[in-house]
């Protein structure tokens, strides 16, 4: 269920996923082992421009009381700050290494297992240092966390 059969191109930067429940969609994974072992997680840019998130849910993703564990939902938020400000950023020339340096959240409801997990977002505000970005997940009509978070452009090292 979690689009497994996926072939990801090897390289730097996002990628594109062939094959499985997401085709077309992109992927930071194999670059990030927290994110591939918690996800995967995968975002496509929408034809209005906007960016969404998904991954679908695994037993695994669940808590003791089988519902989404908290933890999983903030780590798939994670992944939505960068995701979301990705094309923005690289449309403005500030695409590079960051790092998340702030984030906030609000657990809604619970995740269940065979969920589509989704998410959508916004950059409120685009630095040249300091990205600010807000978003919803949700599992159909089911809101689960509403987030926002600062993520911080680091400086390459010679």
């Amino acid at each position: 269920m979690d689009g497994g059969g996926d072939e990801v191109e090897v390289g730097h930067g996002p990628r594109p996923v062939r094959g499985g429940e997401f085709d077309g969609w992109l992927t930071w994974q194999g670059e990030d082992a927290f994110e591939d072992q918690s996800g995967p997680f995968y975002f496509r840019q929408e034809a209005n421009g906007s960016v969404r998130c998904a991954f679908r849910a695994e037993a695994r993703h669940m808590n003791g009381g089988g519902f989404m564990h908290g933890g999983c939902l903030m780590t798939f938020a994670d992944f939505c700050l960068f995701a979301i400000s990705h094309p923005p950023r690289k449309a403005a020339g500030l695409d590079g290494p960051s790092v998340t340096v702030s984030m906030n959240a609000e657990f809604l409801g619970p995740g269940r297992v065979g969920d589509l997990v989704e998410a959508t977002g916004e950059v409120t505000r685009l630095g040249a240092g300091l990205i600010f970005v807000r978003g919803l997940v949700f599992a159909g009509e089911r809101r689960l966390l509403n987030f926002s978070g600062v993520i911080r452009r680091m400086k390459s090292r010679p």
